[in-house]
């Protein structure tokens, strides 16, 4: 079955590559051989998370490796799917609704926002548009989903190295901006390391750069904070800045299987990344249903943040009885140095039934542990205790 959806993978890879050679500028591919290569963030050439799972033991106690929200989606949301069902033969023109929940709630107007399946797809937007205008500048490590994917199309990834305290070197990052860069790229949280930028920093880090160059900026964790509002870059959009914001309803919102992301830009840029996403139309209504009943339902999100930080304190708890340390998270997973090859890690974790993700990167090898439920957390420490 692995090796079925492998080749499905490929076929598809294939002819999205195919069909997307006449988008190329041209003389592009001529270009980027005579580059040299930039050192390329370690994220991507690691698994991605459904590659992690699909090479996971098909029956798990506890599932830790994709950063998903165990605890949801609310009880609003199944009654959405549930009532929404009878009319599943229409096309999901509801997402008009939702958008437009979105910019009063955010202050804008819809022609500010574009939705799709998920954050993964306007990823592959912006991977696909900037791709083919240059190199695309990311943390090392970070996620690594757009600058992979832009890499197909010959983009130069530029990765740079986090801070000590394992954040994005914005500092840095603003040095390497130069005359061939196309995007900045900033996961803030960072995914793996749960880290967030200061955001006094972040917002005059934008306002420099933008006026430079395109910054994408993946709130993917920003609901996991105590202020979301505060610490997210949509002041930035509003302000005119050449910013873009992605979010998604994958993680807080419980809705990694549902699949509904949005992205907030200038309508400009709204219109060109439409040109490389399905939209609306690629949600199904059941989808779409349950999240405009849960777009800002703080009784659910708090709930489900309580019961995370809980499990998230087992765990910290765990680590240290065990002398392990490990990076302070604001997000629903963490990341602490093993004392073991990390692939062997994974798979001395995965016989005893959990499954979670490893990295190597400042010469140690790292685990990265999502926050699941305490039964969940309880498996995860059994097998720990085991294996460490």
């Amino acid at each position: 079955m692995q090796d079925l959806m492998n080749r499905r993978s490929w076929i598809k890879s294939g002819a999205l590559l195919a069909g997307s050679a006449a988008l190329l500028p041209t003389g592009l591919d001529a270009l980027a051989a005579t580059r040299p290569a930039e050192r390329l963030s370690p994220l991507a050439s690691q698994l991605t998370d459904e590659e992690a799972l699909l090479a996971a033991p098909v029956q798990l106690r506890a599932r830790l490796s994709a950063n998903e929200n165990p605890f949801g989606p609310s009880d609003k949301a199944k009654q959405a799917i549930t009532d929404s069902l009878t009319s599943c033969y229409q096309y999901p023109l509801q997402a008009r609704d939702l958008m437009q929940k979105i910019a009063d709630f955010e202050g804008l107007t819809p022609e500010y926002i574009m939705l799709d399946a998920g954050s993964s797809p306007l990823l592959l937007a912006a991977a696909m548009h900037f791709g083919q205008q240059g190199a695309i500048i990311t943390g090392d490590p970070s996620y690594a989903d757009l600058p992979r994917k832009a890499e197909k199309f010959k983009a130069p990834i530029v990765a740079v190295p986090l801070t000590a305290d394992y954040k994005l070197d914005l500092e840095a990052m603003e040095k390497k901006i130069d005359g061939r860069t196309a995007l900045v790229y900033l996961c803030n949280p960072n995914n793996p390391t749960g880290t967030v930028l200061d955001m006094a920093k972040l917002k005059a880090f934008t306002a420099r750069v933008s006026k430079k160059t395109p910054v994408f900026i993946d709130e993917a964790y920003i609901d996991y904070l105590p202020d979301p509002r505060g610490s997210s870059l949509m002041d930035a959009v509003k302000q005119g800045q050449n910013v873009m914001v992605a979010r998604t309803f994958s993680k807080l919102y419980g809705f990694a299987g549902l699949r509904v992301g949005y992205l907030v830009a200038q309508p400009e840029m709204i219109k060109t990344l439409a040109q490389y996403a399905v939209g609306p139309m690629s949600i199904s209504a059941p989808a779409i249903r349950a999240a405009v009943v849960s777009y800002q339902d703080q009784a659910y999100m708090q709930d489900a943040l309580k019961k995370t930080l809980a499990s998230k304190q087992f765990l910290y708890d765990v680590l240290k009885r065990e002398g392990y340390e490990y990076i302070p998270s604001v997000t629903n997973f963490v990341m602490f140095p093993i004392k073991m090859d990390g692939k062997r890690f994974v798979e001395e974790m995965g016989k005893r039934g959990v499954s979670i993700r490893n990295w190597e990167f400042n010469g140690k090898q790292w685990c990265r542990v999502s926050i699941g439920r305490m039964d969940e957390m309880q498996a995860f420490a059994e097998a720990f205790t085991q294996v460490s």
